[in-house]
Order: C-alpha cells, then structure tokens, then sequence
C-alpha cells in the first residue's frame, strides 16, 4: 500500500468537489469528455454487491471491482466548477459542489503566483447598489410617458467646443462655419467594451459584433463596439461595418501594422480610435495571451509567431500625459485626417483627476474621450493578487472627474465614459442611469456580454479560468473543438434582446426624473442610503 504524506493534496483542499452518485451512472463517458481541465477520470472502485444467483432467495455479498467516475486530487487539474459534467449527463449523476473548508488559494502558490483570469472573487460591496433614484416628477414638474414619448437617448463620442469656441460668423440671417471643428459621433451610451479577438474565440467574437451591426441597422441603436488590442480582420477592416468599431490601440501595439496597410482601402472610417493607458482589472500590470491561445489566425492578425505574448504595463517611450497627447494623439488623429475621434483609456486610479485635467487643459483640443475603468471589471490576463488588491472602484473617481470639469467650466467637453463591473447584479440600465447622473456620458459594458454568450464564471470563483485556453464555453479559448459548443447566431440574439431591454429600461428611468435627454451631472436625482456615500458623492442622504 502506497504511504500518505501529510504534504499530499487531498479532494477536501480544492475549492470544488465532485458530487457523484454512481448508483445513477451509466459509464457513458460524457462527462470525462467534457471536462476541458481533465478534473474527473474512470478509475475501478472495490464494491460490495448483494446478489442472489440461485432459483431462490438467498442473498449473499459479493465483492467486485467497478468503474466509476472520481475527481482528482491535483492542484494543477483542479475543478473549476463550471458545471459542464453536470449539464451534459443524461442520468444527474454528477455536479460540482463548492467546497466551504478548502485550502486551494494556499497550495496554489507553491508553483508561484497564481495566474487566472475572470474577476475577482472578493465580491466586495457595489456602491451603485446603495444609491437610488430618489427624485419622481409629479405635480409642477411633471413626469413623462416612457411608452410614448420620444427620447433622445445619444451621447458624444470626440471633442466637443464650447459654444464661444465655434468658428462661426454671421452672414445676413444665417450662421456660417469658418473653419474645422473636431469630429463628434453621436452614439448610444453604451460601448462594447474591449476584448480582444484573441482573447475571446472567432464565434464570441463574431457573435459580438454581429449584434452590434443588427442593433444599428434593424434597431436604430447606434452601439459602438471597441475592438481590443490586437488588431482585426482584413475583411472587417474592408467592410461597411467599420463604421461601428472603435479601433484600440494598446501598449503591446499588437496588429497595428495590419489597420494601416488596409487603411488605403477602408470603405469608411472607424467610429473612434482608443488608446488605451490602464485597465482597471490590470492597473499597473502587463496583458498576457498565452501561446495555446496563438492560433493561426491570430499570429496573422498580429504578425507575430506562436507564442507567449506579453503586453508591458506602459507605453514604451511615453512618459507623461503631456507625451501621450503630442506624440499619439497628433499621430493618430492625422493619420485619419482629423476625421475619427481618438480618446483615451485610464484605470481609475489616485491620479484619474490630474490625468483628465491635463486633457481639459491641452491646446491642442484633439482628445475625443476620457475612458475610465474600475477594479470591477474582469480580465483574462492578470494575476489573482492583481485582480483583487489592485485598483480603484469606478463611481468616486468618475464623480470627482466630472466635479473637476464643472469647477473649470468645462464640463461635457471631454465626454466621459465609465466601466468596471456595469451590470454585475443583472440590471445595466440601473447602473448605467445612476453614471449618468453623476456625471458620466456613457458607461462601457464587457463581463455581461460574454455571460451573454454563455460565461458560466462568477464573482463567487466559479470557473474564471479565462487565460488558460481552456473555457469549457467556447468563448475565451481558440480550441477548434470547444470553440464548437459556441452558437453564434443565439449568442448574438441574446445580446440583442438584453440590449433592447436595456433600452426600454432606460426609457423606464429616464421618464420618472422628467428628462428626455441624458441627464449628465444631475446629481439631484439621486440619493444615497448610505451616509459615506452621500458625503463622498455630494447627493443626498436618506433612510
């Protein structure tokens, strides 16, 4: 018999265990086959069977080896709890169960830091979810119908002027330009946040974007989908639908070289350029594509080989904001003759003011965005340690950006958008109204469009095994064989309908407050039923 170390890794140390109930399986297999991180295998078990084999009852123990399915006890082929087992036995004869008494989070680190992707597993508590909109129109200022009335339901996305900016003169009874004014697209204030198409697979890529073109052309939603790093599709890059992308471009400059080729021969412009600083899953901290996510289609895209791609945490060669404006905002803005907006990306952060104030104060006017992002959004590339300790909730830092704005008189001319776990609790609409409010223009949504798709991860450490190529889904892996399990068509009408819904839920709180366009900076339609907030937020407390 084999010795036990006290060392050894048992089943009771990892965060998932197996519930199996063989009296109920079949030996079908289909589990085993499932499991993309090979967690469960068929082993033979000793049974005691009680049988009787004469023409009458006389029943007796006999012992008997039998397969069976059993976990293994392996840090390195640790469940995840996705559930895949469970969802497809025909007999119920299998599912994980959370494992209160573990010791994984210990063991892990034995081989170093831990490295997994998805979001935290903190689930610290949401600010947004102790403000409420406190302030219904009825008798002098009265509410509106949200079923008839016609909503303006747009935000900018460039550089807006200020009224006594704008180039115009009179001529007789009529205004006349002067001279160019920065580019603004009027777009829904909601954004497709960036996730790569090496991140995520060709269907949940596809799935996304497909959506974006039907929202825009069957449903008058003019949603705007952000690409990531790493470059895109030449046919894309050819196609009508550029006009619903906006391109990014990160530290690791990945698949650039791609866009300006095809340049020459885009049908239309893209609908922004982002560039992007900080990531609020990642502050600080480098992206990472694994090489068994470097398919073939991606080295293409990007120009690079099969490998392990790292993005470093800055741009190399910028040091300043000031640096950034001169040299990639000129660049790039040229580039498209000053006819695409390029904004830029931050994660929230001690420094988010200063940042936004130098781009208030630049001469050159050229900055079409400021993109803030929150601790809470998720990532496929970052560290445990990182994902959860580092970082900087959203709404105080998107609250103290705008209020830095209003104090200089420059508010709405560097539109602000916000992300960083937007719709965690289920309701988009809710969080992106409450935003609004205080003081953003748009919000960027990215974790509730791949649970959209399929994502079986929480913030609970429920699977979150994005960055290892191996997602049971099919939806951040390159896998032929899991990229498979992905239905692009549903996917895409499940965003589409979310999105609809999203819509009319809007509508829904923007009637009650009396406003038919979108209330940026009107505080006073909320209040907070926690003190600290008010008192950080500047809105009104109630109990």
């Amino acid at each position: 018999m084999e010795s036990v170390r006290t060392q050894d890794v048992s089943v009771n140390d990892l965060r998932w265990k197996i519930d199996y109930r063989p009296e109920m399986c079949t030996m079908c297999g289909s589990c085993v086959a499932a499991c993309t991180f090979n967690a469960i295998e068929v082993t033979m078990m000793r049974r005691s069977v009680t049988l009787s084999r004469k023409a009458f009852p006389d029943p007796s123990q006999e012992h008997m080896a039998r397969p069976v399915i059993s976990q293994k006890p392996s840090i390195e082929h640790a469940c995840v709890g996705c559930g895949m087992c469970e969802k497809i036995c025909p007999n119920s004869a299998i599912r994980p169960v959370r494992n209160v008494d573990q010791r994984f989070p210990l063991l892990a680190r034995s081989h170093g830091p831990i490295k997994r992707g998805g979001r935290s597993n903190l689930a610290m508590p949401r600010t947004l979810d102790s403000i409420v909109v406190g302030r219904i129109s009825q008798m002098t200022d009265p509410a509106l119908d949200s079923e008839r009335h016609t909503f303006d339901i747009r935000s900018p996305l460039g550089r807006v002027m200020l009224a006594q900016e704008l180039p115009l003169r009179v001529e007789g009874s009529s205004l006349v330009l002067t001279d160019r004014t920065p580019t603004v697209n009027w777009v829904y204030p909601a954004i497709f946040s960036d996730m790569s198409i090496g991140a995520l697979s060709t269907r949940a890529w596809e799935a996304i974007a497909v959506a974006t073109a039907y929202l825009n052309e069957k449903c008058d939603m003019p949603v705007r989908m952000c690409s990531g790093e790493g470059g895109m599709p030449s046919k894309l890059l050819e196609s009508e639908q550029l006009k619903y992308m906006i391109l990014q471009i990160a530290s690791g400059h990945f698949g650039w070289n791609r866009i300006i080729r095809a340049m020459p021969r885009m049908k239309t412009d893209p609908a922004g350029v982002l560039i992007k600083i900080g990531q609020g899953a990642k502050p600080g901290d480098g992206g990472l594509l694994p090489a068994a996510k470097v398919a073939p289609h991606i080295q293409a895209i990007r120009g690079v080989p099969r490998a392990t791609l790292h993005s470093p945490p800055n741009h190399q060669g910028l040091y300043s904001i000031e640096e950034s404006v001169q040299k990639m905002h000129l660049s790039l803005n040229a580039a498209f003759g000053f006819r695409v907006p390029v904004a830029i990306k931050c994660a929230a952060s001690a420094t988010s003011v200063s940042v936004y104030n130098n781009l208030l104060r630049d001469p050159y006017k050229i900055c079409g965005g400021f993109f803030i992002d929150g601790i809470q959004g998720g990532t496929g590339a970052a560290n445990e340690v990182s994902l959860e300790h580092t970082g900087h909730p959203i709404v105080s830092k998107l609250r103290d950006c705008y209020q830095a704005a209003v104090a200089q008189g420059l508010q709405g001319q560097i539109p602000l958008w916000a992300g960083g776990g937007i719709g965690l609790s289920g309701n988009a609409a809710a969080d992106a109204f409450k935003m609004i409010c205080l003081g953003a223009n748009g919000v960027i949504i990215g974790k509730i469009l791949i649970q959209l798709l399929g994502c079986v991860g929480n913030e609970q450490g429920r699977c979150n095994a994005c960055n290892t190529g191996k997602c049971p889904t099919g939806i951040c892996t390159q896998d032929p064989r899991l990229v498979k399990r992905l239905d692009v068509d549903r996917g895409a009408q499940n965003i589409v309908d979310y999105m609809l819904a999203f819509d009319a839920e809007l509508r829904k709180l923007l009637a009650p407050v009396g406003n038919s366009s979108m209330p940026v900076g009107r505080s006073d339609a909320l209040v907070a039923t926690d003190r600290s907030v008010a008192d950080k937020l500047g809105i009104q407390y109630a109990c």
